[in-house]
């Protein structure tokens, strides 16, 4: 009898451990780091570094947000980049679905063809260095996920790289 309730016990802090991992997956400040760096790779741009400060203002918005879940900006001293979804999303899932408006960029003409792409431009803005990202589950059971920039990019007649 006490071996089956050990065991029990056993398998269920092992779901537990499970579930809380699969839920984490994909939202570490590591993961963040590594798509971004992927992106900016893929253009010859340096890597960024996690910044606790501007994760702290990316947390601080975020919760802000929660109640409705609208998209809107925070008009920070921050490049921002917001994604929502009505369901859960990963932030590797936020930053890719910004790098995916990279073919809309047209490096030539320094604009965006056939649809925005100014979130792509702003992953890739070769001045910004420092990142903070943070993700909430909204009262309506969607997800926002906020990218903080610093410094902010997407300056008029530049080129992110």
């Amino acid at each position: 009898m006490v071996i089956n309730s050990i065991t029990s016990l056993a398998i269920a802090c092992f779901i537990a451990l499970a579930v809380f991992h699969v839920s984490n997956a994909q939202n570490t400040p590591q993961d963040y780091l590594n798509a971004h760096n992927a992106a900016r790779s893929q253009v010859r741009v340096g890597p960024m570094q996690w910044d606790e400060k501007v994760a702290a203002y990316a947390r601080a918005y975020v919760d802000k947000l929660k109640g409705d879940c609208k998209m809107v900006h925070s008009g920070g001293p921050y490049g921002e980049n917001l994604a929502w979804s009505s369901a859960d999303m990963t932030g590797t899932g936020a930053v890719k679905m910004w790098v995916d408006e990279k073919p809309r960029y047209d490096y030539n003409s320094n604009t965006c063809v056939g649809g925005e792409c100014r979130h792509y431009t702003q992953v890739v803005w070769r001045n910004s260095v420092r990142l903070g990202c943070a993700k909430v589950r909204c009262n309506n059971g969607g997800t926002i996920i906020s990218c903080n920039y610093d410094p902010r990019g997407n300056y008029v007649n530049q080129r992110p790289y």
